[in-house]
């Protein structure tokens, strides 16, 4: 039922490895039959079933990056963990690579929680989730989908639908924008199925221009240096085709967030250009939802966006109230 994927066995991450852990490589697939690559962090003195955590995110980035890092840090404070590379990206399965797509990425999430219910090492009682960047929109929408995971957190997170259909702080809402981007991605299907190949739209810029915004500035400094740089990552190289996303446009992740009963810990740097994310889906989810005790907006001062992948040099990334806000639900 799964594809025999080519894994790298030499350590490649972006961290350095921990000896508190054990570290190893596994596969698992999705209902669609797409085989994905994780790694597995366990804690080297544990004993017994274990509560377990799947990690994934940036969206665009590769599990030896950030989701790698809290991985193994969470494992670390005596968690099972995975860190897994999304469908069509980094060394899992899937035709043609580097599409995105809202109802394939949910389901990459849930066939980790899948995988680990089933792991002989886990409490299947006690699976939770951890969303970054991009796969923070995800992890809102997969907690409003999936039952069995008692808690999540997202961390620096950017909504995909938001900010494909309105644009960056939404300065592109209308429906004359959109139908602009529907236009230009509809003539590129045309041109990609002429020339049998996908055209990539570009990773982060490089060289930088000096008149570059400082949310740019901030991806090179983590994606385009030696701080974050990986060979499979979207965003250190070519990044997505043109066309990866076009699903995101029409098709809104985070409609039932306010049905979310399980609990939520939303994180964000207070500095970050992408902090209205978070804290609009924070207030869309407590909204009219009686399920609210076990949600928590969490603003961390002076913090900007790639502060929350590796900690930006200053321990930006609250891993002490991450095992506590775990250890508290997953019980």
């Amino acid at each position: 039922m799964m594809d025999d994927l080519k894994l790298t066995k030499e350590w490649d991450k972006t961290f350095p490895k921990s000896e508190k852990v054990e570290h190893s490589k596994v596969c698992f697939h999705n209902r669609y039959g797409i085989t994905l690559a994780a790694d597995m962090y366990i804690p080297v003195s544990a004993k017994g079933k274990l509560p377990a955590i799947a990690v994934c995110g940036p969206f665009g980035a590769v599990k030896e990056q950030a989701s790698g890092l809290y991985a193994q840090t969470m494992a670390k404070r005596g968690f099972l963990t995975i860190a897994f590379d999304p469908s069509f990206t980094g060394e899992s399965g899937g035709e043609p690579r580097y599409m995105a797509s809202p109802d394939i990425n949910t389901e990459d999430f849930q066939a980790a929680v899948d995988f680990l219910s089933l792991h002989d090492r886990v409490d299947p009682e006690r699976i939770g989730i951890i969303g970054i960047c991009g796969w923070g929109g995800m992890a809102l929408n997969i907690a409003a989908l999936d039952t069995r995971i008692k808690a999540k957190v997202t961390s620096t997170m950017y909504d995909m639908s938001r900010v494909n259909a309105k644009g960056y702080f939404d300065s592109e809402d209308s429906a004359d924008a959109r139908y602009a981007k529907r236009q230009a991605m509809n003539a590129q299907r045309i041109e990609d199925y002429r020339n049998g190949t996908y055209k990539l739209g570009g990773g982060v810029v490089d060289p930088l221009p000096e008149d570059a915004p400082f949310f740019v500035r901030d991806y090179h400094d983590y994606y385009k240096t030696k701080r974050g740089y990986h060979a499979r990552s979207l965003n250190s190289n070519g990044g997505w085709n043109v066309t990866g996303c076009m699903s995101f446009l029409n098709q809104p992740i985070l409609q039932y967030s306010n049905e979310i009963r399980s609990a939520v810990l939303i994180m964000h740097g207070e500095k970050a250009h992408s902090c209205y994310f978070s804290r609009d889906a924070y207030a869309d989810m407590v909204r009219d939802n009686p399920y609210t005790d076990n949600k928590e907006l969490l603003i961390i001062p002076d913090a900007v966006h790639t502060d929350l992948y590796d900690g930006g040099g200053k321990d930006a990334i609250p891993f002490d109230k991450m095992e506590e806000f775990f250890m508290t639900y997953l019980k």
